[in-house]
């Protein structure tokens, strides 16, 4: 998986062109994603002008997008593996299965270069999932980080279909040290939220969301404020000054600028004598744990790191 994280592709990608876009229903019929959350069904077919009502729905429940069409063999592999794996999800996911031929819109706003291509909105935001066939083993993982993700950008509803082919979003009661430290975070108080989750993580050492989101925000509290011109001056004058390239490697990876990250710090791990390595091999394990294992290059670079170490 790429980048899973929203500002992964904030920027680099248009939806506006794609929202509030009137759709005809069908007579009799209930539309496939009606506004306010309702859905047919947690697998949608979505076209071009429905595809702003599955934006807005994003920001109630997380919604995968599937980028497929009738000649891609790939896409047929991986299509049925999706719908399965978001059917055991029991509503906290909605599929949204788009034919690129006859949508071309949609493939556009997404630069679709190749399909299958994978990607998942959270609060109206793209995020990068994968490209290409990949096995269940990889689907379930992918899932459950692009969960913890909503969870951590307070996305936590669900759907749940009812008679007449509707479903009303349920909103889960978030864990009190939870909410706690998301308000902190809406506050700007990351001390605060580090706080909350550290509590919840004593309180439940196996509590994967404040794990997640304890992580987040730890990074979000080492960025905020720092300069990012004067912090890579900063490391370019000083190359083997730990903490000058830890700020730079923070910086890339709360900007998306994954590899980058990597590569900084296993260049320093390789250049440091033994005794200086610790906060170099701490700083990789939590962005590891931030970007997810189920994403290559984490795999690359964790394999990297083992050859160094040994």
């Amino acid at each position: 998986m790429s980048d899973i994280s929203p500002a992964a592709l904030r920027g680099a990608v248009d939806l506006s062109s794609l929202r509030n876009r009137p759709q005809p229903p069908a007579s009799g019929e209930a539309p496939a994603a009606p506004g306010g959350g309702a859905v047919s069904d947690v697998v949608l077919d979505v076209t071009d002008a429905s595809f702003g009502e599955v934006l807005e729905l994003s920001r109630t429940v997380p919604v995968v997008v599937d980028l497929w069409a009738e000649w891609c063999g790939p896409c047929k592999q991986l299509s049925p593996i999706i719908e399965k794996v978001t059917r055991e999800q029991q509503g906290r996911v909605v599929l949204a299965k788009v034919d690129v031929d006859a949508n071309p819109q949609i493939a556009q706003a997404f630069r679709a270069q190749s399909i299958p291509m994978v990607i998942a909105l959270i609060a109206g935001q793209p995020v990068p999932m994968f490209t290409g066939a990949v096995p269940e083993e990889q689907v379930r993982e992918v899932f459950a980080r692009l969960l913890e993700v909503a969870a951590q950008n307070g996305v936590t509803g669900s759907v749940t279909p009812g008679e007449g082919g509707t479903a009303e979003p349920q909103e889960a009661p978030l864990p009190p040290l939870h909410a706690e430290a998301y308000q902190a975070i809406e506050d700007g108080d990351y001390a605060r939220a580090i706080a909350a989750y550290e509590k919840a993580l004593a309180e439940n050492p196996r509590d994967e969301d404040a794990k997640a989101g304890l992580g987040q925000v730890r990074l979000l509290h080492r960025v905020q404020g720092l300069d990012l011109q004067k912090t890579r001056e900063a490391a370019a004058a000083a190359p083997r000054d730990v903490q000058a390239q830890l700020a730079v490697a923070d910086l890339d990876l709360a900007g998306g600028h994954v590899e980058d990250a990597f590569a900084r710090l296993l260049d320093l791990f390789a250049e440091l004598p033994a005794g200086e390595r610790t906060p170099v091999r701490e700083r990789l394990v939590e962005m590891f744990d931030l970007v997810g294992s189920a994403d290559p290059r984490v795999a690359a670079a964790r394999t990297r790191l083992a050859s160094l170490l040994f």
